[in-house]
């Protein structure tokens, strides 16, 4: 059995995310931290996107984005569920931003992406 590494704070506030980002009869996003269009708080520091698979960790990568500008690369844990990509990135200052997901399944299908836009405010929306 695998260590969730997700508190249950994160997980209520991401109730079901089915449409963000790139849906392919492959590989679907369940849910996300943060969740489509949230708005979130500047020390918010704990990202992670859930499929209803599996995916290859090593392979998957997680990019916070502003506009075309690559703010953060971050690193997925290798321990967090298999179907979890799950990093941690530092606190990121008030603004328009979009998590950037590319995942392989652990069969070895082609790169899947996606884009999960948000908003850090100095007031998130609970």
């Amino acid at each position: 059995m695998h260590r969730r590494t997700v508190t249950v704070g994160m997980l209520a506030a991401v109730v079901g995310v089915s449409s963000a980002g790139a849906q392919s009869p492959d590989i679907n996003v369940l849910e996300s931290a943060p969740a489509a269009h949230a708005h979130i708080g500047r020390r918010s520091s704990a990202f992670f996107v859930r499929f209803d698979r599996p995916v290859d960790h090593r392979k998957s990568t997680l990019v916070i984005k502003q506009g075309d500008k690559v703010i953060e690369r971050l690193h997925p844990r290798l321990e967090s569920a298999p179907e979890v990509l799950f990093a941690e990135a530092p606190t990121l200052p008030v603004g328009n931003y979009t998590l950037h997901w590319a995942v392989i399944t652990l069969q070895g299908e082609r790169a899947i992406s996606g884009d999960i836009p948000f908003q850090v405010s100095d007031q998130p929306t609970k």
